[in-house]
């Protein structure tokens, strides 16, 4: 489990309409997920998981890279641009893209998300499918960079079309269907995040 900063922190907190109560309470049960409003800091697509880790792979081979990245009741949780969700369900509504994007959840302003606990406790479950959720890749600056609607929405596209092309390859690059591989990507670093990170393992376990 990727764990937050204090830089990464404050960004989220930065979602809630009182920040520093919300980390007030994060000090006392930082273990415990948090109920957050879409549309201020972030907006956040939500995607199978499967799916979502195929569109991961596309982000980083072919884009820019992602922003925060959280698994939650067997779904991937992409932080994105706010303004970015009601962009992307719209641009998914056009025929062309809708018939090979599975159905997502774009949340935005008016919506709200729960995201994993800023600590995990020593005796919380971190495989997935956790009930209390995990970061795959956390928050760890206070300016993280965010994918717009355009850029997820390619990579979705991409992503769904290597599925129905390769129906028989593993998804990723990394290994077979529920060989439970696990992936490189670089952790974000602000606005630049993509050009000259270092290099971190998430492991997304078996599919």
């Amino acid at each position: 489990m990727a764990h937050l900063t204090v830089a990464g922190e404050a960004w989220l907190a930065s979602a809630s309409e009182y920040p520093s109560s919300l980390r007030a309470l994060w000090e006392a049960r930082p273990w415990a997920p948090t109920v957050l409003p879409c549309g201020r800091a972030f907006d956040v697509i939500s995607l199978p998981a499967l799916f979502g880790r195929r569109v991961l792979d596309e982000l980083w081979s072919s884009g820019p890279g992602c922003g925060p990245v959280a698994e939650y009741r067997g779904r991937t949780q992409l932080f994105v641009q706010p303004g970015a969700a009601p962009r992307l369900r719209t641009l998914l509504a056009w025929e062309e893209w809708a018939r090979d994007v599975p159905p997502l959840l774009c949340h935005g302003l008016g919506d709200a998300v729960t995201v994993p606990p800023v600590r995990r406790a020593p005796d919380q479950p971190t495989a997935p499918g956790a009930p209390i959720g995990r970061w795959i890749v956390a928050p760890d600056t206070s300016e993280p960079w965010l994918p717009s609607a355009g850029v997820l929405l390619w990579a979705c596209v991409r992503a769904a079309r290597g599925v129905a092309q390769a129906p028989q390859e593993g998804l990723g690059g990394t290994g077979g269907q529920g060989s439970g591989p696990t992936t490189i990507y670089p952790r974000p670093s602000g606005k630049d995040a993509a050009k000259g990170a270092p290099l971190a393992v998430f492991d997304f376990g078996s599919a």
